[in-house]
């Protein structure tokens, strides 16, 4: 599968952006799909992650109760809606796909097989 991440920009603290991943090829619906980010300086680190039917979802804590994770199976595409953005959530955010993940391990990008480009957030103060 071949993803392909888009929806960043530059926006205000208190801001809000959306994030879309397309994902190419068949049975989209049978991959768990993560959102991670990397900051200038710093490691990756996991941001939010659905299940393939959508029925279950994990958060970073420091973006719990402001970003939200969907996916759309007909259409192939997973979003980040993320608002109230402050300037530490600046970084370049990742999609990844999995079939191998399971609820404990939904949060370790080694267990992801597939990511995207990368698309990049900078929130200004």
């Amino acid at each position: 599968v071949q993803l392909q991440a888009s929806g960043g920009g530059l926006v205000q603290a208190g801001g809000s952006l959306r994030l879309s991943c397309a994902a190419s090829g068949r049975s989209f619906s049978r991959y768990t799909m993560g959102w991670f980010r990397q900051a200038p300086g710093k490691e990756r680190e996991f941001v939010a992650a659905i299940k393939g039917n959508g029925g279950g979802t994990a958060y970073a804590d420091s973006v719990k109760g402001r970003f939200t994770i969907s996916r759309d199976n007909g259409k192939g595409t997973v979003f980040l809606q993320m608002n109230s953005l402050k300037p530490e959530d600046t970084a370049v955010y990742y999609c990844a796909a999995s079939q191998r993940v399971i609820v404990s391990t939904m949060r370790s990008g080694n267990h992801y097989d597939y990511w995207g480009q990368g698309t990049l957030v900078t929130v200004s103060s």
